[in-house]
């Protein structure tokens, strides 16, 4: 993931060696009829409190950041901007699962959330 790996500075192999420390939001979607001010913002917060701290718990090591993928064309990833998460650039419209580069998906926004001041020093130097 270009945007993401030139954010963080990290070399393949650092990448490689440290991809564990990261965790991706897969799905978040608040249905248009939910009418709670604030209720994205206040969700994502809380669970960046807590998702280290239970990542250590069932996997035995913290994570230090945040990342989740927005169909650009579909959202506008305004929850996320609201709550400071960091739009670091975009996907090529290709599939994690495409080891041919032949499958073409939506291209999507990549915004990421560090969980520690010193996230970077945690990732690119372990």
């Amino acid at each position: 993931l270009h945007s993401r790996d030139t954010y963080l500075g990290w070399s393949e192999q650092t990448r490689k060696e440290n991809l564990h420390l990261v965790t991706n939001n897969t799905r978040f979607l608040i249905p248009s009829w939910v009418r709670v001010p604030h209720l994205g913002s206040h969700l994502l917060a809380a669970v960046a409190r807590r998702i280290s701290s239970d990542w250590v718990e069932k996997y035995g090591h913290p994570v230090w950041l945040l990342e989740t993928f927005v169909n650009r064309d579909r959202f506008k990833g305004t929850v996320y901007r609201a709550s400071n998460w960091i739009h670091v650039g975009a996907t090529t419209g290709r599939s994690r699962n495409d080891r041919y580069t032949e499958m073409k998906v939506a291209v999507k926004d990549v915004y990421l959330y560090p969980l520690a001041k010193r996230f970077r020093r945690q990732l690119c130097h372990g």
